[in-house]
């Protein structure tokens, strides 16, 4: 296995499609239920699940974009790991 699939922020483009192909699979789980007609409950919550992977994908990439704006040459390496500090909280509580 190649390192980058071992560590996503190796790859953040690579961990995103992921992110989403995951997305779209809850995505298909959701459609199935409905043509099984299960519960509109059970439905709704896989939907909240859904709803809220997208949201972290969405603040995912903001984070990243932040950071590839911040982390220019110019940048020190102390305002750096800040910076990575601060997209990593918006990622986890985004």
């Amino acid at each position: 296995m190649k390192a980058a699939a071992l560590n996503p922020a190796a790859n953040p483009r690579q961990a995103l499609i992921a992110r989403l192909r995951r997305i779209e699979g809850q995505l298909r789980g959701i459609q199935n239920m409905i043509e099984r007609e299960e519960s509109c409950e059970q439905v709704l919550q896989q939907m909240a699940a859904a709803r809220k992977a997208l949201e972290r994908a969405f603040f995912a990439t903001v984070a990243c974009a932040y950071e590839a704006e911040a982390c220019s040459e110019h940048a020190n390496e102390k305002i750096i790991r800040k910076l990575h500090s601060v997209s990593d909280l918006l990622v986890k509580y985004g």
